[in-house]
């Protein structure tokens, strides 16, 4: 288990500057997270008020399929995850965006053809993809999340707050000291699982066939990963002094928070900065395993894409509210992309223009015209 130095960062609502680009336009700027089970493109304005979507994808390019069991990156993995990158760089080709990240995490990180296909990656599209930790993962994560911290909303401010992220690969757990008066926050602790949605469902065979042993072991799995990180930190003594805010932020979560709200088709409006009680999430994910992978996958705010996933991540969910009960879990519909476009707009001066876009993609997503890794 890693024990890093605190991380600290200004919370997301700091007010940021509107830096306007040639002709009175916003600055552009561009956020890509390559994850063991999705590729996510952002591209955002700056506002006054932080920012704006202005175009964003996602495709299920489950990239760390097989890996638990090879080690490896599949070749069908690679070229899915790559025709995905193409389609995200046109995208970018498209609008001139004058800063860009790009970030791959845990199955890039465990495989051993990892750095291998980031580098393929990189001289199809053209521009860099940088691997990441566990560290930073936690820490994008909270940046993302850090107005939902201080949100005055949810109660009185509390001077801890646990943030965990269940990914396609890997969880990640941030332990966060948080300051009301100068609503920052600082990572006290994190714990980055080998336990992910992907990685829980090749190791527990299909979910067509799962049982409610089967599901109760992979909850006893995940759970085993948890006790080292509570004896050092002690966050359940934190939690019986009401000191404690619990932040989910994951597919898994707002999955959840849309089964309980009863809406019709997801809807991250309504999701996004929910109070999501644990009494009614557990309810539902007993209801969900009673459902069957069939009936899961014909629910309107599931999907057949995202169905094989939703029970090794109430799993995971399940795990970490064992060892860490609370009342209620805030729920995040927001993740790698939005830190990284945050910290892009906080290191942005504000008197900046906006880039010129070359005439070719490749050109325009180089190291040489974009600023890559921005505080990683």
């Amino acid at each position: 288990m890693d024990h890093p130095l605190p991380w600290a960062g200004p919370s997301v609502n700091r007010p940021f500057t509107t830096s306007g680009g040639m002709g009175g336009e916003p600055d552009l700027f561009g956020a890509l997270d390559l994850g063991t089970n999705n590729c996510r493109l952002m591209i955002a304005a700056q506002t006054a008020g932080g920012f704006r979507v202005v175009d964003s994808f996602t495709r299920t390019v489950r990239l760390g399929e097989g890996l638990h069991h090879t080690g490896r990156l599949s070749d069908d993995a690679m070229s899915r995850t790559v025709e995905a990158l193409q389609v995200c760089a046109d995208r970018l080709a498209r609008r001139q965006v004058r800063t860009f990240q790009a970030v791959a995490t845990e199955a890039c990180r465990r495989a051993v053809n990892g750095q291998a296909f980031i580098e393929r990656a990189q001289a199809v599209t053209g521009f860099d993809i940088h691997i990441i930790s566990g560290r930073e993962e936690a820490s994008l994560a909270v940046e993302s999340c850090a107005n939902l911290i201080h949100n005055n909303r949810f109660g009185l401010p509390r001077g801890r707050a646990l943030l965990f992220d269940i990914g396609g690969g890997s969880t990640e757990i941030a332990w966060i000291r948080t300051e009301a008066a100068q609503q920052t926050e600082s990572l006290i602790g994190y714990l980055s699982l080998p336990v992910g949605v992907i990685t829980l469902s090749e190791q527990f065979g299909p979910m067509e066939r799962l049982t409610h042993a089967g599901y109760r072991a992979m909850v006893e799995h995940t759970r085993a990963f948890l006790h080292e990180f509570e004896s050092v930190h002690r966050i359940r003594s934190e939690i019986r002094r009401n000191h404690v805010r619990l932040i989910g932020t994951s597919g898994t979560v707002t999955t959840l928070a849309s089964l309980i709200l009863n809406l019709p088709r997801y809807a991250r409006a309504a999701v996004d900065g929910s109070l999501l009680p644990a009494s009614s999430a557990r309810l539902a994910m007993r209801k969900l395993q009673d459902m069957g992978l069939s009936n899961i996958e014909a629910h309107p705010c599931i999907g057949p894409e995202r169905a094989p996933f939703v029970l090794p991540g109430c799993a995971i969910f399940e795990a970490i509210h064992d060892i860490w009960p609370m009342q209620d879990i805030i729920v995040a519909d927001r993740g790698l992309r939005d830190g990284m476009i945050l910290r892009m707009l906080r290191k942005t001066p504000p008197t900046s223009r906006r880039a010129v876009r070359p005439p070719h993609a490749r050109s325009a997503l180089s190291t040489q015209t974009l600023m890559q890794a921005t505080g990683l």
